[in-house]
């Protein structure tokens, strides 16, 4: 189903009322090296405000079981049916340093483990919030968290420009991520309709973060799902002393056109079964690094459109993410 111009800009602003009308939040008390060059494999599309697709909401792209792509993320967190809050949660224990977070619970009557959802380089947008209302659907509590909320000046539900974004996320220590995961995790599995488990998933950014965290080995962290983003890597070669630490089934998806994090997975996949850990890696055909937010979405006005790669993108994205929601299924116990 195809939105015009004056609908979309209704959809967004709606969105944004949303927010800032929210009142029942809940409150607790009281500069690194990249992995891996994100903006370097990224395409011009990834960088640009899309367009839906024609045919948006016929068998594919804004189906109600997978994520809404970019284009379309707006009107998806506006009209959800789930119950979705902004929580302030502290960094640590105790502490009176606190970043921002945004959760939504599954329509269930039933205890449910949690997902935790990592943003790409371009910060917490709403895109994002919308994987995490997806992931709710699924029948998880998910929360995704602004791991800028500290070198952007502390938490706020305003959401950054991209740009504004990938200039602040690479002062994000690696302990930082750690610590903001592990603390939007507790604080989801303390509510009380939450099981005492979770997973992570990851974009760009946030892919790599979760191989990171796979790494770090969070108390309750039971699979960690990364979506064109590396471990750590020396060049081209993972490193095997990182990648021992991996106690959780650990998945990557990519797509072919990211030539990079392509070329990387064989030697990962190697150093993965040398090391016998729970891994699958899946590189998808002709899909750009972003397929999963990017689907068939049209480009900006005065970018030439490519049908091969939009079909590709939208085929990655209906094999990937049943995928991954069978993953977290199948190890965090939902059935």
């Amino acid at each position: 189903m195809s939105f015009p111009a004056s609908r979309r800009a209704a959809f967004a602003m709606l969105a944004v009322l949303s927010v800032t009308a929210c009142t029942i939040q809940r409150w607790q008390p009281a500069k690194s090296a990249a992995m891996d060059d994100h903006s370097a494999h990224m395409s011009a599309m990834d960088m640009s405000a899309a367009q839906p697709a024609p045919h948006a909401g016929v068998g594919g792209q804004g189906s109600p079981t997978l994520p809404p792509s970019a284009a379309t993320a707006a009107a998806r967190v506006a009209n959800s049916p789930r119950h979705a809050e902004w929580v302030k949660v502290a960094w640590e224990p105790g502490s009176s340093d606190s970043l921002m977070a945004w959760i939504v619970y599954p329509m269930s009557a039933t205890k449910a483990p949690v997902i935790v959802v990592i943003h790409e380089i371009f910060g917490l947008s709403t895109w994002v919030r919308s994987v995490a209302d997806q992931m709710a659907a699924e029948g998880f509590i998910a929360i995704a968290p602004d791991l800028n909320s500290r070198v952007r000046g502390g938490p706020s539900t305003v959401e950054l420009s991209s740009d504004s974004a990938r200039k602040l996320i690479s002062g994000v220590t690696y302990g930082d991520r750690n610590k903001g995961i592990v603390a939007v995790a507790s604080y989801a599995m303390n509510q009380p309709s939450a099981e005492k488990r979770y997973g992570v998933v990851g974009y760009c950014w946030g892919g790599s973060t979760v191989f990171a965290h796979a790494v770090f080995n969070g108390q309750g962290l039971k699979a960690a799902v990364a979506y064109y983003g590396l471990p750590y890597m020396n060049g081209a070669t993972p490193i095997a002393d990182s990648l021992a630490k991996i106690q959780v089934p650990t998945m990557l998806l990519n797509g072919s056109a990211d030539a990079r994090i392509g070329a990387a997975m064989p030697a990962v996949d190697s150093a993965m079964k040398a090391l016998k850990k729970d891994y699958v890696g899946k590189n998808y055909d002709g899909a750009v690094h972003g397929f999963l937010r990017a689907q068939d979405d049209q480009p900006a006005p005065g970018q030439q459109a490519n049908p091969t790669t939009q079909q590709a993108n939208l085929a990655a994205t209906k094999d990937a993410w049943p995928l991954t929601v069978a993953f977290f299924k199948k190890h965090l116990g939902v059935k």
